[in-house]
């Protein structure tokens, strides 16, 4: 039955986005029976073009997302080829790490609570320059999104930054450092030269899932982003959550030109790819060494500290808002602290973190076993996922998600399953299962056969070796990876929103419906909660094997390596 499992788990990743659409594609040219619409019509998308200000969301969503990605890449190429493989580039292996668990949501609120005209930023500046007013300038909500892509760059750089670490390794860069700095290149173009053409291709995926990210996002957008008018992605899920019923047929063709613009994105991604490889070519023949780049590598590790000390910053202060008292400008920290809000919330907050743990860890447990299961086919069948399967398990998170979940709430429907737990579960499993496999792929590749070939020898069945010898030896990378899953599941949005009807309250539904409102205590506490899950997912991935293996040294080392 194991050799079955890829299949399944390839039917449980394309099979939901097919579905959600052609859910989507069919209401968007006016055919969706359950509505009245019986036959082909272009009606839907003449009302769409008639929209005020869709070309204002349009450049939204497509430059911003752009530029969101740009950015995040070249700060992490930067940061890499200035400092890789020394003191200062470990210290921010282990900083940006535990920011990756950190929901898009809730460092889009620390950002917000830090620049905003009256934000912790703004009153150390008052104190210096003697303001008694917040100035009145709109940083966030600002007209050009500059604030989305701040809030974007700051979230995707530690998620880049880790894929790129795990392809460093596959392109010996320590030799190649070593050989570049001999023909005495400077670090940076050395890197540059010979380095980055050997490892992009293996971050390709990854970049383009950024990029359909950034190009489609929902809850950072409602928290950072304008709002007269929104980017097209937000506008798409107010259309999809109205009470009139005929704006779906509007809604479903503005969710296809999302898709239009995620694809078109790609296309001028690809294009900036071959016109880069030309230019880099020339550029690495000409023979220049570039010897001072002590500029370039300032640059790139203040651009690094500056990303996570942004999240980390609002992290803390979220923590001292949803504890505040009374916080007047310009004080830099309230007059008093209370938790009487986090008290008279205890009830709302028991049921938020109750759902949130009933659709996480299904989705979460059903994500680890098929990957393992994955994982185990290919050792005992020899044939690891090629290009085109990594494609597919990527197919997902490229495809932006409001594209094709009103399809799958369309399909849930017709089989009987909408509105249901096991119907948000498979939403959620959907994009939890790619990072699962992506976590946990590379410590089981690497893990020493001789194990497993020395239990055959001794006439142990393969499912005995895989229970008593490879499991126990990953017990920390499968808690690891299982931690990554229940933080993707955590920051769940726009499938808990719109699979469940509304019906689940999750704390990141209910922290980004407080977008809107004005209180900061209340923000403060949820955009909280939405941490509480991951950090203790991290914390058991390392406290249980740590107690586990507390007698036995030598599985500790063999994880420390």
């Amino acid at each position: 039955m194991l050799r079955f499992i890829p299949i399944l788990t390839i039917v449980l990743m394309i099979g939901p986005v097919s579905a959600g659409l052609i859910g989507t594609l069919l209401p968007a040219f006016g055919i969706l029976p359950a509505l009245g619409g019986n036959s082909p019509s272009l009606d839907p998308l003449a009302a769409l073009f008639a929209q005020p200000g869709l070309g204002s969301s349009i450049r939204l969503s497509f430059i911003n997302g752009l530029a969101a990605t740009v950015v995040s890449v070249a700060t992490v190429m930067l940061f890499c080829a200035a400092w890789q493989g020394t003191r200062i580039f470990h210290a921010m292996q282990r900083i940006l790490s535990p920011i990756l668990s950190v929901p898009h949501a809730t460092a889009a609120f620390g950002l917000a609570f830090l620049i905003a005209p009256s934000g912790w930023m703004t009153r150390v500046v008052a104190q210096v320059a003697g303001w008694d007013r917040p100035p009145d300038i709109a940083i966030i909500h600002d007209p050009w999104g500059l604030a989305m892509i701040a809030g974007l760059v700051a979230k995707e750089i530690p998620f880049l930054f880790l894929m790129t670490l795990a392809a460093l390794p596959q392109a010996d860069t320590e030799r190649t450092t070593q050989v570049t700095a001999t023909l005495g290149y400077g670090r940076v173009a050395g890197w540059f030269k010979a380095t980055l053409p050997r490892i992009y291709p293996q971050i390709r995926l990854p970049i383009l899932a950024v990029l359909a990210y950034s190009t489609s996002v929902v809850d950072v957008a409602i928290i950072l982003a304008p709002t007269t008018p929104a980017p097209l992605a937000v506008r798409i899920l107010g259309w999809l959550s109205d009470p009139d019923l005929a704006l779906r047929f509007m809604a479903s063709s503005a969710a296809v030109l999302q898709l239009v613009i995620v694809l078109v994105a790609m296309a001028v991604w690809f294009a900036g790819e071959k016109i880069i490889a030309i230019l880099g070519r020339h550029w690495a023949e000409d023979g220049r060494r570039f010897k001072r780049d002590k500029g370039a590598r300032g640059l790139g590790a203040v651009l690094a500290l500056v990303a996570a000390g942004t999240v980390v910053l609002g992290l803390v202060v979220l923590l001292v808002w949803s504890i505040a008292g009374f916080w007047a400008f310009p004080d830099l920290l309230p007059r008093g602290f209370s938790l009487r809000l986090w008290a008279r919330e205890l009830d709302t907050i028991g049921s938020s973190l109750a759902t949130t743990l009933c659709i996480g860890i299904p989705a979460v447990l059903i994500a680890v076993v098929l990957v393992l299961a994955c994982l185990e086919n290919e050792v005992r069948t020899g044939k690891s996922a090629g290009r085109r399967a990594m494609l597919l398990i990527y197919l997902p998170l490229l495809v932006p998600q409001i594209s094709f979940m009103f399809g799958l709430q369309v399909f849930f429907t017709l089989i009987g399953l909408e509105r249901t737990l096991m119907s948000v579960v498979l939403g959620h499993l959907v994009f939890v299962a790619p990072y699962v496999f992506l976590s946990l792929s590379d410590p089981f590749h690497a893990l020493d056969p001789r194990y497993g070939q020395t239990a055959l020898c001794l006439g142990a069945s393969p499912a005995r070796v895989f229970w008593q010898v490879r499991l126990p030896l990953l017990t920390r990378a499968v808690l690891t990876a299982a931690a990554v899953g229940l933080a993707v599941t955590v920051g769940q949005y726009l499938p808990t929103l719109l699979i469940g009807a509304g019906r689940f309250a999750t704390v990141t539904t209910e922290a980004v419906a407080l977008a809107s409102g004005g209180d900061r205590r209340m923000i403060g506490i949820y955009g909280l909660l939405q941490m509480v899950l991951p950090f203790a997912g991290f914390a058991c991935a390392l406290l249980i094997p740590a107690f586990l293996f507390r007698h036995r040294r030598g599985m500790m080392a063999q994880h420390k390596e």
